[in-house]
């Protein structure tokens, strides 16, 4: 096999690898179109095959404009493929940094080829443009390190990636200049080591990334999706109770600490709701109610309708009497919330029983407890909240209270 034909097999091995990659990217987008970061990379596959065409073929025949057009191509392609990755994690890397990059890189390789020809800035310019694109994409995306294992790895594949682009070459190129001429630059070290090392990349490091770590990635997230579904209730938006019950057992199975309360909630008369004004109105004041719920205890405090008309929530750092403190803001922020066609027809309001865990508690033995203040609070004549045995009847908070904070969760966001 001649030196032409080695490197011709080079060349086509990187673009060949992303080419049925960007297609895999592409049939995985036409499947589940809610994650349209896998188009993006598609997309970024494309662009870069498209680049190494426009320099395989050598067209444009003219060197300058061939330059340009392929750095045109090549920047696009990292600049999706760094879109892309952010936004699968709800990032952007935004049109005008993106624009601005761009422009930058290629107007540098266009002066260092029309005004100052220098080869090795062009190249230098090219590598190191990509490197920093990437690795600012790469330190953005630094939570995946505390993310599951896939997103740890596709971490560090995508640091790995990004420095190489400095690595690679410093190593190959230096800071000389190569011999000038197509024939002379083709056998120049850098460039077959730069050939090699794309096929390599393009092969080994792309299949890494591409094939194992983002479309793992990308199938872990639609598995989180499936179990989101899973354990959550369609019709309020908050956990169900299988899916409660997961998370509170994986908060007692390990190192919990305490304070830790359990709120168990019920809508007072729902059944004279449904009986009244209909099912409908009967699930849109549920609708209402989980999405208060969930406001009220903010993100970390697990929130679940385990019932027709129960929830429970589960208080991080909340004693008793502060889970009782928040039950009463919460009170209050039910009877000045509207719940479309009841407002003025039927008041909404909610018993509660709260119990705080103690060393040796299971979730089963802190539900009884709660459970028990529950049933207290509805014999007791309902709209009302038991923390404690002999707990007197409390009245709802006044919206005028003037020591009330502005809401529940900004009663939990002090403690």
């Amino acid at each position: 096999m001649d030196d032409t034909t080695v490197r011709m097999t080079l060349t086509l091995i990187g673009p060949g690898t992303l080419a049925v990659f960007g297609c895999v990217f592409a049939a995985a987008w036409a499947i589940d179109r809610k994650r349209p970061y896998l188009l993006l990379l598609a997309g970024a596959c494309a662009l870069f095959v498209v680049g190494a065409c426009v320099q395989i073929v050598y067209w444009p025949r003219t060197p300058g404009a061939n330059a340009l057009v392929s750095c045109i191509f090549y920047t696009s392609a990292v600049l999706l493929t760094a879109e892309g990755l952010l936004k699968r994690s709800g990032r952007r890397l935004g049109l005008g940094w993106g624009l601005a990059a761009g422009a930058v890189i290629v107007g540098l390789v266009w002066y260092f080829y029309y005004v100052d020809r220098n080869l090795l800035a062009r190249v230098y310019v090219m590598n190191f443009g990509y490197g920093l694109i990437l690795l600012w994409a790469t330190v953005r995306l630094r939570h995946l390190w505390r993310a599951r294992f896939v997103d740890r790895a596709l971490f560090v594949v995508l640091l790995a990636f990004s420095a190489q682009f400095f690595v690679r070459t410093m190593l190959t190129i230096g800071f000389e200049a190569p011999p000038l001429g197509a024939r002379a630059f083709g056998q120049a070290l850098f460039w077959q080591t730069l050939q090699l090392s794309m096929a390599v990349l393009g092969s080994a490091l792309a299949v890494a990334i591409l094939a194992v770590a983002i479309l793992a990635a990308a199938v872990m997230d639609v598995i989180d999706d499936l179990r989101r579904e899973r354990d959550s209730d369609r019709l309020t938006g908050v956990f169900n109770r299988r899916g409660f019950d997961e998370r509170a057992k994986a908060i007692f199975a390990g190192e919990w600490q305490r304070p830790l309360s359990l709120v168990l909630c019920d809508i007072d008369h729902f059944k004279r709701i449904n009986d009244t004004f209909g099912h409908g109105a009967g699930d849109a004041v549920l609708n209402l109610f989980g999405a208060l719920l969930a406001e009220a205890a903010g993100p970390g405090n697990p929130v679940g309708r385990i019932g027709g008309e129960e929830f429970a929530i589960l208080l991080h750092g909340q004693t008793s009497a502060d889970a009782m403190r928040w039950v009463e803001l919460l009170r209050a922020a039910i009877g000045e919330a509207s719940f479309g066609e009841m407002d003025g027809k039927m008041q909404v309001t909610a018993s509660f029983g709260i119990a705080e865990a103690m060393e040796r508690d299971t979730l089963s033995t802190l539900t009884k407890r709660a459970d028990a203040r529950l049933y207290r609070a509805k014999q007791g004549g309902r709209n009302r909240a038991v923390a404690f045995e002999g707990t007197p009847i409390i009245a709802p908070l006044q919206p005028d209270d003037a020591e009330r904070p502005h809401s529940p969760r900004a009663w939990l966001g002090r403690q």
